[in-house]
């Protein structure tokens, strides 16, 4: 049987397909400020900014590709039951191969209704004020903005509690409450940290190696790891 292998990753894997992170540039996405285009307060106050600035997100990524990191964790399944739980919004783990992502945050290329947030559509184009569901209600990004409750996170906590390795791809261990599921695996779980600048891991016991690289260079040498302690 398989060991599992469960990965938290963040927007620098992302950033070395080409995607912005507002976290690069002192809270501004994309010229925006973030809490003007992420949060229900920029909703309510510019619906049609919050609606361009994902139509723009979306069309940008048609135009990236996975990069070796996320082409690298895919491969990781020949070896392991490898679980991807994700800050990203994009689908990039998904085109690179990834069977098994757990999106944390949401999702670019769906939208859902404001009147029932049950109401999930597949959306690949843009998204306009009048584009309603089924009883009129206006669908918005499904991206949980700042401010909203992260639906995913219990069965986020659950598979870091079952792993037998973790890793953390690509993030700088700031926004919660992801950065925190480490904290819910196993006390003997190893725990693997690839990332150019790793920030400091407080109040964790397991064993920790750290992989100062980019996710695309970090990734094969995690792989590497792995495998020398399989």
């Amino acid at each position: 049987m398989k060991k599992n292998l469960v990965v938290l990753t963040g927007a620098g894997i992302s950033a070395e397909s080409g995607l912005k992170t507002f976290r690069d540039s002192d809270g501004l996405w994309e010229g925006h400020n973030v809490m003007d285009v992420a949060s229900p307060e920029g909703w309510q106050r510019d619906p049609e900014l919050v609606l361009e600035f994902y139509n723009q997100r979306r069309r940008q990524l048609k135009d990236v590709s996975p990069n070796a990191g996320h082409l690298a964790l895919a491969e990781l399944e020949q070896d392991f039951d490898v679980r991807i739980i994700t800050q990203n919004v994009d689908d990039l783990h998904e085109r690179a191969g990834s069977s098994n992502v757990l999106h944390l945050h949401g999702e670019l290329l769906k939208v859902r209704s404001v009147g029932n947030p049950n109401y999930v559509l597949d959306w690949h184009d843009d998204l306009n004020l009048g584009d309603t569901d089924d009883r009129g209600h206006q669908l918005r990004p499904h991206i949980v903005w700042f401010g909203e409750m992260v639906p995913a996170l219990e069965e986020a906590a659950a598979m870091a509690h079952q792993a037998d390795f973790f890793a953390v791809v690509g993030t700088s261990l700031q926004v919660y409450p992801a950065a925190g599921l480490m904290h819910y695996t196993k006390p003997n779980t190893p725990v693997f940290y690839v990332d150019p600048k790793p920030a400091s891991i407080y109040n964790l016991s397991n064993p920790v190696v750290v992989i100062d690289k980019v996710a695309s260079l970090g990734v094969a040498d995690l792989k590497q790891t792995l495998l020398e302690m399989m």
